[in-house]
């Protein structure tokens, strides 16, 4: 399925994917992630421990229609500088479930107040290079609601149409050099703005259990 915009009736319908066609709240699990930054460059390794993971998919329903919340790192960060993130991190002891880490990283990154978040399900997990096992966490932002970025954490947060990032056409394969050896990742760049990496695979698994 193609999507050139989600306006109108193609809105509403995407809409009704997202209710019908995520895992429920209560369904996740610790298995082997389905989609993994390895599916463009060779097998996974055997016997790696994942440590748990979350991140917030903020969407935000726009009279322009659907818009996705996104962060850049600070360029200070110790891994991942400057690269473009859902707002997000690792599970703590003493969070009680992977909802809960991906509300708490919103709050801490970006101010984003859990009360104006309706959280409608999850989308698959991903493993990444750094061995994490990531619970992508969907939730429907009140368009009303103000969001303040953690200097120390978060260098902008900015939006994109999350008609953009559901475009198949968007959805480009880039190599470069990581580790003494070339990696092929997932990229969907949208103007200044460089998506890439586990973010964009995440996105792109979310294409696939939407429309495919």
């Amino acid at each position: 399925m193609r999507l050139s915009t989600l306006s109108g009736t193609g809105r509403a319908d995407v809409l009704d994917r997202l209710r019908t066609r995520l895992h429920s709240v209560e369904a996740v699990t610790a298995d082997q992630p389905p989609f993994s930054d390895y599916d463009f460059s060779g097998g996974r390794p055997q016997g790696t421990a994942l440590r748990d993971a979350s991140v917030l998919v903020p969407l935000i329903d726009r009279p322009e229609g659907l818009s996705l919340l996104l962060t850049q790192r600070t360029n200070d960060m110790p891994t991942h500088a400057g690269q473009i993130a859902f707002p997000g991190g690792r599970r703590q002891v003493e969070d009680p479930s992977a909802i809960w880490t991906a509300l708490r990283e919103a709050q801490e990154e970006v101010g984003l107040d859990p009360d104006l978040v309706e959280v409608i399900g999850t989308a698959d997990s991903y493993e990444t290079v750094t061995s994490y096992r990531i619970t992508p966490v969907v939730g429907i932002v009140q368009p009303h609601a103000v969001f303040r970025a953690d200097p120390r954490e978060v260098a902008d947060v900015f939006e994109v149409p999350f008609s953009f990032v559901m475009d198949p056409a968007n959805h480009q394969t880039h190599q470069r050099e990581w580790n003494g050896q070339q990696r092929t990742y997932l990229a969907m760049p949208y103007g200044e703005r460089y998506i890439w990496g586990a973010t964009a695979g995440m996105l792109r698994a979310l294409h696939a259990r939407l429309f495919l």
